[in-house]
């Protein structure tokens, strides 16, 4: 089962003292969770400032060190609109770029999104399409570059379960209708987090956990670092496998 690691999201060190954010903490960070056994990271670039970035100078920065710390394992950052609020802004960003992660995160109800996708694809960069809604889904659907995508990140945002599970049934139809075949990483957040862990190992789906996602540990306990996130990720998932089976 594959488990990405989410390094730290639009966290700060408010929320955990640990949220990396500079690129040796990045590295270091991608380093203990892959020892821990994620397959794949995901993470937001940030400037010196600590701001979320999609400038081409902090995102080479940022790649070069994750790739030196975990060679041979896929990670890839965040496009997130909010980082820059203007569609076409963001798109010159991205054309800027001359370090390239592995694959990128879209999120194809943004406005320009689909336009991004097909700029990260014909830089020789994975897609990873982000759907945590109906209209995420039916915009990729649209865009017709299903075929080209690494895998979908199904990421609901609801906080109630059965309103979570709605959404993510709802997705699924969709993408079974369209014939779509990728490879599923199901992932919660914060209070969905660490059931969507048992809910993707037992429709054998991958999954996604770290900082970015939840802070504290099943038990409440905060979290000492990602690393023990994708350690207990590993339990549940192993767990609910073997549940399943029985």
């Amino acid at each position: 089962m594959l488990i990405e690691v989410s390094l730290n999201g639009g966290r700060t060190r408010a929320g955990h003292h640990l949220v990396p954010c500079s690129p040796f903490e990045l590295a270091a960070a991608a380093k203990e969770a892959v020892e821990a056994g994620a397959g794949a990271a995901h993470f937001h670039v940030r400037a010196a400032d600590g701001r979320e970035s999609v400038d081409a100078e902090d995102v080479a920065r940022a790649v070069s060190a994750v790739r030196a710390a975990i060679p041979g394992t896929p990670f890839g950052v965040s496009t997130g609109l909010w980082m820059v609020r203007d569609a076409r802004e963001r798109h010159e960003k991205v054309a800027a770029w001359k370090v390239f992660p592995d694959f990128a995160s879209v999120n194809f109800n943004e406005e320009g999104g689909i336009a991004l996708a097909e700029l990260l694809l014909s830089k020789g960069m994975g897609v990873e399409a982000g759907m945590g809604s109906v209209l995420a889904t039916e915009k990729f659907l649209e865009s017709k570059l299903a075929a080209r995508c690494r895998w979908v990140l199904l990421e609901p945002e609801q906080q109630e379960m059965d309103a979570a599970l709605a959404v993510v049934g709802k997705i699924e139809e969709l993408l079974q209708r369209a014939g779509i075949a990728l490879p599923i990483i199901l992932h919660g957040l914060n209070r969905t987090a660490w059931e969507f862990i048992e809910v993707a190992a037992r429709r054998g789906y991958g999954t996604r956990i770290g900082l970015e996602d939840v802070l504290t540990l099943p038990d409440g306990r905060q979290a000492k670092a990602n690393g023990e996130l994708v350690a207990e990720a590993l339990r549940r998932a192993g767990r609910a496998r073997a549940a399943n089976k029985g």
